[in-house]
This record gives C-alpha cells, structure tokens and sequence, in this order.
C-alpha cells in the first residue's frame, strides 16, 4: 500500500472523506484549472502591461440645451441601418447621382440617375476632412437636368425635390418611410413654398402612393409604404397635421396653410430638432427586430438659420436615430454672413419696383477665415460672391448625417459676372459664380467647433489668419481723399493734413493685421489644405499690399507739402491716381514686390476659385501713386432762369396732372 502523503492525510481527518482533491486525477485536473485561470487574468491584464506612453487628448463638450426642447427618452431598441449609404451632404463622392442648383439645360422630362452599384474592397478606409467630392448640382446636365424656368427662382428648387425623390424612392426600396416637410415661414421663401407644393403630385405619382394608397394591403395607418409630415418655423415651431399621412390633399393643404412669418427669426436647428426628436418612435423596432420606418427630414429655407450655435446637438440627435438630413437651401456668400435679397411685392395692386432686405445667408466656414480690406475703391465687400458651398451650420449637418445640401440660386452663371438688374426676384445678388468641379477641393471643414478650434490652435498659420481675419472684420476701413483743389496754399496745406491724419489711423490697424499674418508665416509650408494656403496668401498679400498703399499715400502727402510743380501754369487740382510706380522709397517698393509675388503665387495655383478672382482683382488695381494735375474752376457761372418761368410752371403742371397716380409702395418685410 502506498503512503498517503501528509496533506492527502490531513485533509482526509478535517473532511471524514476517503478521496481528496489531491489524488493523482484530481490534482491534475486542479492544477490545469488554476493555470487556465492564470492565463485568463495575464490577458485581461495585457493592455495595460503594453499600454502606449503616448500623451491622450481628451475632448469634452458642453451640452447647450435648445430653448424649450427636451431630447425624448428613446425607444428601447434604434436601429442603425446597415445599409450602405453614401458620403454625399455639401460633399459627395457621388457626383453623378447629386443635384446642382440649377440646370443649364431645360428638360420636358425629369430624368433621375440610376444609382451606382457599390464595389466590394479588400480594406475599407475612413479618411477624416479629406478632399471629398462636392455635391455637384444641376448645372452639369450630363448628370441630371430638370424642367423649369431660368431666372424665376424656382428651377433649382424644382431639381432638388427631383433629386429627393429619388432618395425617397431608395429609402422605400429599403422599408416603409417618414419624409417631413420643414419650411422656412420667411416672406423671401413664398414663392419656393408655392412651387414645391405644386411638385407634390409629381413626387406621389412617380413614387406610384397614390396608386398604394388604394390597396386594401395598405388600409391600415401603420402599413403605409410613405407617411408625410408637414412642419414650418420662424421665430417658433409649428406641425401643420396632427399625425403623419399620405393624403396628398391634407398634405397639400397643410403648406398652402403655412402662414407668414415677419419677425425675421428662424429657429433653424430648433425647428430640426423638434421634427427629429418628436418623431423618434417611428425609429423603433417591429416585432421582426426591424425599425417601423426610415425617417428623413427636408428642410427648405434661404437663410442660414439665428441658432447655428445648436448644431452640435442636433448633428447628435439625427446621427444617433439615424435621421438624414436635406435642406434646399441658398449659397452662402465668400466670406461673410449677409447678402442683399430683391423684394419684389408679391401683391400687384403695390408698386412692383425691386427692394432690397439684408439676409443672414452665411458665412460658409465655422468661423472668418477671409480679410475683409477697404481702401482706395476695392469691391469686394460692396458685391458679394458665391462661396461654393452651403452656409457652415446648414450644410455640415447634411454632411454628417447622410443628406444633401442643395445650394440653390437662379442665376448661377460661372461664365460671367451677374448684374443686380439680373437677379431674380427673392434671390441675392452674388456678382460671380465658380465650378463646383474645382471648388470640390476647396471645402470647409464640417468638424464639431471643439475639432474646429483644435484644428485652428495646431497650426499658427491657420490661427493668426482666423485672428486676423475677426480683427480686419471689427476694424472698418474707409475710402482716403484723393482729390486735392489748391483754393490757396493754406488750405490745400489744411486738407493735406488732414488726410494725412486719416491715414495715420489706418496705419497702426493695418499693420497689426500685417503684424499677425506673419506669426503664422512659419507654418505656412506645412499647410496641405488647398483652401487654407489660398486664403492665407490672399490675406498676407492683400494687407501687405494695403498697408503699402497707405503708407505711402502718407508719403506722397507729405511730399505734396514741400510743393508740387503743375504741368500747365494755370492747373490748381491734384489728384492721386494708382500707379505701378513707387517715387516716396525702396522699402515700400520691395514690400510692393512682395506682396504682387504673394498674390500672381494665388492667382495661377487656385484658378477658378474665390480666391484667385479676388487676387486678381487686387492686382489690377495698382499698389503705387501718382500726382495728376487738372484745371477746377473757382468761379463758375451761375444757372440761368432763361425762358418763361410761368409758362414754363404751368406747363410742368398740366404734365404732373396727366401723369398716373403710381400705386401705394410697401416696404420690404424682414427677410
């Protein structure tokens, strides 16, 4: 018999058992349970054995809560749809399967692509902020044309909702779907409301739901392949019908219900949120585990929106229930936040003469990114041009939830300037258009304002040009005096003087934009953004180019004190003429120098852009001086009273009674 050992012995007299856990079976199957334990904690450990050194960044936002609006609990279950769905939004990769703003060409026939059938990679990539494809509209006929008029303010709304039926037509392929309605109550938007509401028995005949409508399969409110909501915002939110419905005469009344806003508020993203959140139960799983319905949102608006600052939250809201969202909506203007829209009024019994109402239809960046100069006649802030893309806010909640933002305008034309005369009733006045085709590569970035101001804060480039830009924007320059009349020595020495003043304030504003542009000098050959590189070059040249200008406009003033020779004896007035000279010193000559190098650099590597016409513009209107002398009369005649006056009245009367009383004149609005 074979001696137990003293632990087998042990724990046979504390249990009164005659088999221990030691024995030859148990012990291996105990020591294989305690080493497989062994190896379990080791794994679950390894992360952090092998932890990275490197620094982490941690981000943190602040939740702002939208007046008066409280995010529903969620349903139990939100689906996100597998479904492969295109990066499309101000940007798409898509491009013959989006919409421009407008066709080139008229079509008896809409014509809607088919979709591009997705191919299978070895390795899916996410590429942050890179050169996406633009939307490209309706301008390239090749890819989508639309029926309708040019130049009523209705053709690019016509292609958009063209193009939302298709995704609407997609999204029923799928399941049964939500599509509501969002419209702008603004008095500029009454004439997009009318023409959408006629298309609304194009959209339910082509999607065949007037024809599903009728069968018995689809009795039932729940069963119905398409349900329409119809919702409107100004300064609040309003749901036109109690519950959705694919009534095309209850959703046809619902809009032509939509009253009027005049307050000039719209609650843009107030309004999204709303529609998005209160109808969040059409999200939740059936009894098969798939949601009830797809819901989409298209909002139609001609402003940017007052509460841009709830984007974030909204972008959460619609990513999380997976809500894409469309906006028919304008172009924002380059660089800035209002444009002029002409008000024609719509009741013909009032005068019919064009007014013009300041609209917020911009900017189309999170923050200025564009100087804004103003000395001896430069034009680009009294005529505003067409940045490429959508407002900021608008459009990058369209891009990262999975819509289309169209950026619709009647008068699109990238060959030619557009004239005021031109423009279309209800339409702003953007002087130049470019090709989406270039502006592609030009994008902002749509990134949360934390990952924008992150962005901004790692590249001194890219901040001193922000700074820049809000400082030249809060700090107006005004046009200098540049005709000088010599009525006697001591006046024309005064009025010298006194311009020499205004110039002497402008200095120190000028040169402390210059001052800041040229921190971010430094990482300026690091820069890979085509957009940053172009908008950096065009404000360093431009202000350098000004504050040459100004200084020497100083210079050439105070040079005109010491004495100035006329060409012809009798000449008493100088004028300062832009020249491609430099007389008053070599250091503003080499500074000249500089900036025309920075601007021609801007001009032949960003063609077809903003950027480039603005460049160019700047260099066609000279950074030097000149004196040219004239003759002003001093003592001019005084107009005559020749003729009968009194004949001459009575005849000015009969005229004035045989004139039509012109009709009553309103003013415009708020837009």
């Amino acid at each position: 018999m074979v001696r137990k050992s003293k632990i087998s012995q042990w724990w046979q007299k504390q249990t009164g058992e005659e088999e221990t856990p030691f024995d030859s079976d148990s012990s291996a199957f105990f020591t294989s349970v305690m080493i497989h334990v062994v190896i379990l904690i080791g794994l679950g450990l390894w992360p952090f054995i092998i932890a990275s050194d490197k620094d982490e960044i941690i981000l943190t936002t602040t939740s702002v809560d939208i007046s008066e609006v409280t995010e529903a609990e969620p349903p139990e279950q939100i689906h996100f749809s597998e479904q492969q769905m295109a990066e499309v939004g101000a940007n798409s990769d898509l491009g013959t399967q989006m919409a421009l703003s407008q066709a080139a060409v008229i079509s008896d026939v809409s014509e809607i692509p088919n979709p591009a059938d997705p191919s299978d990679v070895e390795v899916a990539e996410i590429l942050l902020n890179n050169q996406v494809v633009q939307a490209t509209g309706l301008q390239f006929s090749e890819h989508l044309t639309v029926r309708g008029a040019v130049g009523e303010g209705t053709t690019g709304a016509s292609g958009a909702v063209d193009r939302i039926t298709h995704e609407i037509l997609q999204s029923l392929e799928e399941r049964r779907t939500l599509v509501i309605w969002l419209f702008d109550q603004s008095g500029s938007l009454i004439r997009q409301r009318e023409q959408i509401h006629d298309r609304f028995d194009n959209i339910y005949t082509e999607l065949g739901i007037l024809e599903a409508a009728e069968n018995e399969a689809f009795a039932t409110h729940s069963s119905k392949p398409l349900l329409t909501q119809v919702m409107a915002f100004g300064k609040g939110v309003s749901t036109m019908m109690k519950e959705p419905s694919d009534d095309l005469d209850e959703i046809k009344s619902a809009v032509r219900a939509i009253a009027q806003d005049d307050s000039g508020v719209e609650l843009t993203f107030e309004a999204v949120f709303k529609a998005v959140n209160g109808h969040s139960k059409y999200r939740a799983v059936d009894a098969a585990g798939e949601p009830k319905r797809n819901v989409m949102v298209v909002v139609v608006s001609d402003e940017a929106g007052e509460d841009q600052q709830h984007v974030d939250k909204t972008v959460r809201l619609c990513q999380k229930l997976a809500v894409p969202i469309y906006v028919i909506g304008i172009p924002a203007p380059f660089g800035r936040q209002e444009t002029m829209v002409k008000w024609v009024d719509p009741d013909p019994a009032y005068d019919q003469t064009p007014q013009w109402g300041r609209v917020n239809q911009g900017p189309e960046s999170a923050m200025p990114e564009r100087i804004k100069l103003h000395f001896a006649g430069e034009r680009e802030d009294k005529d505003p041009i067409d940045s490429g893309f959508g407002p900021w806010a608008l459009t990058r909640l369209c891009y990262e939830t999975g819509g289309i933002y169209f950026a619709v305008h009647p008068n699109r034309n990238v060959n030619r300037a557009v004239s005021k005369p031109e423009v279309a009733s209800f339409s702003s006045h953007l002087e130049h258009f470019f090709d989406p085709s270039i502006m592609r590569d030009y994008r902002p970035d749509y990134v949360s304002y934390q990952e924008y101001g992150r962005r901004i804060q790692a590249s001194k480039m890219r901040s001193s040009l922000v700074q820049a830009a809000q400082l030249s924007w809060s700090t107006p320059m005004k046009d200098p005096r540049l005709k000088f009349v010599k009525r006697s020595e001591a006046i024309f020495a005064n009025e010298l003087s006194e311009s020499q003043k205004m110039a002497a304030q402008l200095e120190p504003q000028i040169d402390g934009i210059y001052q800041i542009l040229q921190i971010g000098f430094s990482d300026r050959k690091t820069e890979n953004s085509l957009r940053w590189q172009a908008a950096y070059d065009l404000a360093l040249g431009r202000v350098l180019a000004t504050k040459v200008r100004t200084e020497t406009y100083n210079a050439m003033l105070a040079a005109a004190k010491r004495g100035l020779k006329p060409s012809v004896d009798k000449n008493n007035t100088w004028t300062l003429v832009p020249a491609n000279e430099i007389s008053v010193g070599s250091q503003y000559s080499k500074a000249a120098e500089k900036a025309t190098e920075l601007l021609k650099r801007v001009a032949s590597e960003h063609p077809g852009t903003p950027w480039a016409l603005l460049a160019e513009r700047e260099l066609a209107n000279p950074i030097g001086w000149r004196w040219q002398d004239s003759f002003t009369d001093l003592t001019p005649p005084r107009p005559g009273n020749g003729g009968n006056g009194n004949n001459n009245a009575a005849a000015v009367n009969d005229a004035a009674r045989m004139i039509k009383k012109p009709p009553p004149k309103r003013r415009p609005p708020k837009l």
